[in-house]
């Protein structure tokens, strides 16, 4: 789920760019015993995806593919988001 979306920008390249939150709430079996997940995350998107995600509402719910990296200042992750559909 998005719940939080920056204004669109531009790289020093000229590339659309959006930067977002997104949540994640499941819950799984752990040793036999259901456990709740909740998880946020920052993430990014660059491109076309960039301009389709920046229009997003807050609460849009879907399913995000991508992959990890470091963020630029080296502390944290940050979900590079590659193809998105709702949900």
């Amino acid at each position: 789920m998005v719940v939080q979306v920056q204004s669109l920008r531009f790289t020093p390249a000229g590339i659309p760019a959006v930067n977002l939150v997104l949540e994640h709430e499941s819950t799984v079996t752990e040793l036999d015993t259901l456990r709740s997940v909740k998880l946020q995350i920052k993430a990014v998107a660059f491109g076309a995806l960039a301009e389709i995600l920046s229009r997003q509402s807050l609460d849009t719910t879907g399913s995000f593919q991508g992959f990890m990296a470091n963020a630029r200042n080296g502390k944290g992750v940050v979900f590079h988001i590659q193809d998105f559909s709702k949900t």
